[in-house]
């Protein structure tokens, strides 16, 4: 199985969405709430090249981006394979 982290922070509804559809896939992820946390948010940033919204999703080190992003993988049917990626 995929390695997947995602950096989230409470009350956000994108959050919440690409979190489902992960759990839809019943995968394993690794959520690394940054609420607060500025060492943990600029991690985020520096590791998503700038990236500074939330979520940011990371599938085996490589940067997928946000929700949207995580949707359009899903609807093009390229998500299963990145999730199934060793």
């Amino acid at each position: 199985m995929a390695k997947i982290d995602i950096y989230t922070k409470a009350y956000c509804p994108y959050c919440t969405h690409a979190l489902g559809l992960l759990k839809s896939k019943s995968v394993e992820y690794n959520e690394i709430k940054i609420d607060g946390d500025m060492t943990k948010r600029s991690a985020m940033i520096e590791r998503s090249n700038g990236g500074y919204t939330v979520p940011q999703i990371f599938i085996n080190d490589a940067h997928v981006g946000g929700c949207d992003q995580l949707v359009a993988l899903e609807m093009n049917s390229q998500l299963d394979a990145l999730l199934n990626a060793e």
